[in-house]
């Protein structure tokens, strides 16, 4: 159980964290900031789970980062490419972050109703990470963004089901997905350079 001081700065370090993913298009800096929302989930989701069952959600958030890295990193010896942005990309990404964290604003407090046995902040966690994993899945085609943000909902989804339902099934069940969107991402991105092999 973690003090009650520690929420509003978990809450903190996952909207920075998926602000930061939004705006590095750098792997490395990428897969650095996804481990740090892994930290944030695991503190708002231990009040609700056995220390046991959250470590499942922080040790495989870290493996499937772990996995990308390695992906990228072989890829990137292979053959090196940087994706470069603009100061005008990084803006309108800012903008969109601030337009959805406006949407949150209005909608977060009216679903107390809604979900009545979940704490504010597990809700408002839970509701930014998805908020923007839906925004980074729609700004890019990339195999590696939009496995991070798929990672990032399935996160947020982690948050706020976490208050609902605490059963090892299900923690084990969103390790597998977690571990699983990993490997998918690792053969999409090895796959053309597979093919190009004689």
């Amino acid at each position: 159980m973690i003090p009650d001081w520690l929420l509003p700065i978990s809450v903190g370090l996952v909207s920075l964290s998926s602000i930061g993913l939004l705006l590095n298009l750098d792997w490395r800096w990428s897969i650095t900031i996804l481990g740090l929302q892994y930290i944030g989930v695991f503190l708002l989701v231990s009040p609700a789970w056995e220390i046991e069952l959250v470590a499942t959600i922080l040790v495989s958030g870290w493996m499937a980062g772990a996995v990308l890295g390695v992906t990228m990193s072989s890829i990137s010896a292979a053959q090196p490419q940087e994706i470069r942005t603009g100061i005008s990309e990084r803006i309108f990404r800012l903008i969109a972050a601030g337009l959805v964290a406006l949407v949150l604003i209005s909608a977060v407090p009216k679903s107390e109703s809604w979900f009545v046995q979940i704490n504010p902040a597990s809700r408002w966690g839970g509701f930014i990470l998805i908020g923007m994993g839906f925004l980074h899945l729609g700004l890019t085609n990339n195999p590696l963004r939009v496995t991070l943000g798929l990672l990032t909902i399935l996160s947020g989804f982690e948050i706020i089901y976490a208050e609902i339902e605490s059963s090892t099934l299900v923690a084990g069940l969103l390790a597998i997905i977690n571990l699983g969107l990993a490997l998918v991402c690792a053969y999409l991105l090895i796959a053309p350079a597979l093919e190009e092999a004689p």
